[in-house]
């Protein structure tokens, strides 16, 4: 087979995946398998854009995507009355108007590819189109989005040092106690 065949084999099992799960999002009775269906969605348009050769376009999506509906999952098993998000619950709220509103958001964005002119000139400098769109995309942000990837890999390694069996305030099996917030009961203990 050819490159250009195998290229659209992959980029037609791209969409038809990212429309299946996409669909499936709706169409499942649990916020934990909908957060992961959303995530397989993302992850094979992210698919399609490596091949079309928007490859840092494509992983971004993916990382961006996986990060998200992962901390998602985490924050329902931690945070939901229903278990893990595991039960059943109906996904979809004024369904008229969200079956209308995708049905319109899809046909408007289709009728782009017939609408638009597209350009068709290269790139003069193909090896500077990653950098100019991290600055695009991050701007003057960079040293924040760093300083947040930071802290927030620091807050995961303080919740599972704090979660641990041996506990923030000594032993878990043995009835540890938190300390007294007086200093002259701190002393006398």
């Amino acid at each position: 087979m050819t490159d250009a065949l195998v290229a659209d084999v992959l980029f037609g099992a791209f969409a038809l995946g990212s429309v299946i799960t996409g669909w499936r999002v709706f169409h499942t009775d649990s916020m934990m398998r909908a957060a992961f269906f959303l995530l397989a969605s993302f992850a094979a348009v992210g698919g399609m854009l490596v091949i079309l050769g928007a490859e840092f376009l494509g992983m971004v999506l993916i990382l961006m995507m996986a990060g998200e509906m992962l901390v998602m999952a985490i924050v329902m098993v931690m945070f939901m009355m229903n278990p893990a998000g595991l039960n059943p619950m109906w996904m979809v709220h004024q369904h008229r108007v969200a079956v209308a509103a995708g049905v319109s958001s899809f046909l408007a964005i289709a009728s782009l590819g017939f609408l638009v002119d597209f350009r068709e000139d290269p790139n003069v400098q193909p090896e500077m189109a990653t950098v100019e769109l991290g600055i695009e995309l991050l701007g003057d942000s960079m040293l924040v989005f760093q300083t947040a990837g930071v802290l927030l890999l620091a807050t995961m390694i303080g919740a599972v040092a704090i979660a641990s069996s041996r506990g923030r305030f000594g032993a878990a099996e043995e009835g540890s106690e938190e300390p007294a917030l007086d200093p002259e009961d701190r002393a006398a203990s």
